[in-house]
């Protein structure tokens, strides 16, 4: 793990990307291989974990809906003291670490305590489930900007501002919103995205299991009773999505 700061760097925020171990960057891998300790999520996959050298500690840490099995708290409190001991800590988060993985308060615990942290940032999962599924996120013709959104925003009490999502011109990638779907499709809708509007669900992007639906703002929340899909799962709403599956006919036109 390469030095960083007066005293060394002893802690590297390592993305692992969407899943696939063959979708690690090169750093990322030579992280995980000088490793004495690592701190890992729920979205890390086994064959990522067996490129841990021999002998290191393993923390599994991680969080689903309902189920934070530590809190935050605690996690950075971990990394510290693994630090402090002279341990080579890697803070091992899927996707990207700064993309939804609250790496800001990790970083902001470690800096209190006076340790110097690396950043090593992964394929985020969006990447990798439009990848796996032949398609961009941008394209001319058909989105010229991309918005990441997290669906914990979808809330009664923490509605996101649909006037400004609802764009043609516009990929949106809602992370961490099975549960949130209907309330997602039923605000585009709200706001003046057509019914027929398309919408790509991707569960598992870049693994041998991954599975997907397509359809429409206003049949995707069908489609998914009748065809459960695992959490998580991205929600992947835009034009582009015909590009994945060309019997999908969007009409592109202005914005609403």
């Amino acid at each position: 793990m390469g030095a960083s700061g007066a005293d060394g760097c002893r802690v590297a925020l390592v993305g692992a990307g969407p899943g696939a171990a063959d979708l690690l960057t090169l750093r990322a891998l030579r992280a995980i291989e000088m490793a004495d300790a690592v701190v890992y999520d729920r979205l890390v996959g086994a064959d990522i974990l067996t490129l841990l050298p021999p002998g290191c500690e393993r923390y599994y840490v991680g969080k689903a809906r309902g189920d934070h099995s530590v809190p935050q708290a605690e996690i950075g409190s971990l990394m510290v003291r693994l630090a402090r001991e002279g341990k080579r800590v890697v803070r091992l988060k899927g996707g990207d670490p700064g993309i939804f993985g609250r790496m800001g308060e990790e970083l902001a615990a470690l800096g209190e305590a006076g340790i110097t942290a690396e950043i090593v940032p992964g394929i985020t999962a969006a990447a990798g489930a439009v990848a796996a599924m032949g398609m961009p996120l941008t394209d001319r013709a058909h989105a010229q900007q991309v918005r990441f959104i997290t669906a914990q925003q979808c809330r009664e009490e923490a509605m996101p501002d649909w006037s400004s999502l609802a764009r043609r011109d516009e990929t949106l990638v809602f992370y961490m919103g099975l549960n949130r779907l209907e309330a997602i499709c039923q605000g585009l809708r709200g706001a003046g995205l057509p019914a027929d509007w398309p919408v790509m669900l991707v569960a598992n992007a870049s693994l041998p299991e991954q599975q997907s639906l397509i359809g429409t703002l206003n049949d995707m929340p069908q489609k998914l009773a009748a065809n459960p899909l695992p959490s998580p799962c991205l929600i992947v709403v835009g034009s582009v999505v015909a590009m994945a599956c060309p019997q999908v006919s969007v009409a592109l036109g202005a914005n609403p």
